[in-house]
């Protein structure tokens, strides 16, 4: 059984501690609150799950030397707008240890994928990422779960995969970091889509259209930005944006959800009380999409409904109305 480190005491961190656990291995989870490593370690309880009890294999602390000194290797599972400043402070510690990404997002001043970021702090680093259609609710109590991890360490892909894989969970890898990375950031934007078509009652048919047409929008920055075209129709693409859109798990479709029924950027960042990764990638893949001249009118769109106040019933209209074309 393996001993693991994972940054970051949120609803995922604390979700892959759990399936860790029930699989044996010892976790220690890094937090930054004093709070909730009380509620971990003494009443057993996360504040984000509150129906699990943690497990006995777990602990956490508010150290990352204790958390990451024994560890074979490190889960990153923190909101991507704290991955550098928080990977500052851990990376002393790293050593050889393989970090595998477990966050799905951007920095947003840079535009940089996560991977980038770690390796431009530490270039010596063995990175990974951990994607797919996966939410914490389901992943905690052991509902079975499908996911990919990608690295260019044959190791690493091993070392995961012998890890993570049981009756509950099966683990697929690939070499295409950047796809893998890509697809998990750029899924959250479509899935805030479809809370604001749920929010204004569209139809099933809105959705369908919604996800591939989303799924093409996606594919076409991804390849743009160096990710292969069969990694956005496998898992971390297509899987994990279904799974966003269709479930009410989804903080990012629940955000979406709010926005269209009226609700100001900081009600709904409030109501939903977690950070949405969404609302920082519609941000970046507007800018990127600009940048690397990719149509991605979707995204252009619902930037617009969050930044320049348009009205959602006219975004419809606009997306709906535009020239034809061949698919």
């Amino acid at each position: 059984m393996s001993k693991i480190a994972i940054i970051g005491s949120g609803s995922w961190g604390v979700a892959l501690a759990t399936h860790l656990a029930r699989g044996g291995n010892e976790v220690k989870i890094w937090s930054f609150s004093e709070e909730e490593k009380k509620m971990i370690n003494e009443e057993r309880k996360c504040q984000f799950l509150p129906n699990l009890t943690i497990h006995e294999n777990i602990s956490c602390y508010n150290e990352f030397e204790t958390v990451i000194q024994d560890a074979e290797f490190i889960l990153h599972v923190t909101p991507s707008k704290f991955t550098r400043d928080t990977f500052k402070q851990y990376k002393q510690y790293v050593g050889n240890k393989p970090i595998i990404i477990c966050s799905k997002g951007f920095e947003k001043e840079s535009l940089k994928t996560l991977d980038e970021v770690i390796l431009e702090e530490l270039p010596t680093a063995k990175v990974g990422v951990l994607s797919g259609p996966s939410h914490a609710e389901e992943v905690s109590i052991a509902i079975p779960t499908v996911l990919v991890v990608a690295s260019k360490h044959d190791d690493v892909l091993e070392m995961v995969q012998n890890t993570f894989m049981c009756n509950e969970m099966r683990i697929y890898t690939s070499k295409d970091v950047k796809g893998v990375e890509l697809g998990g950031a750029l899924k959250n934007i479509i899935a805030f889509c479809a809370g604001v078509a749920t929010a204004i009652n569209l139809g099933d048919n809105t959705f369908a259209a919604l996800i591939t047409r989303g799924l093409s929008e996606l594919t076409r920055l991804g390849i743009q930005l160096g990710g292969d075209k069969e990694t956005f129709y496998g898992l971390s693409g297509l899987g994990d944006l279904i799974v966003t859109c269709l479930s009410e798990h989804s903080r990012n479709r629940k955000a979406g959800k709010l926005i269209g029924q009226g609700k100001t950027l900081e009600e709904t960042k409030k109501e939903v009380g977690m950070v949405i990764e969404s609302i920082d990638n519609i941000e970046v893949a507007y800018e990127l999409s600009n940048i690397h001249k990719v149509e991605m009118p979707i995204v252009e769109t619902v930037y617009k409904v969050i930044y320049e106040k348009l009205d959602p019933q006219e975004a419809v209209t606009k997306l709906m109305t535009r020239d034809k074309k061949s698919e």
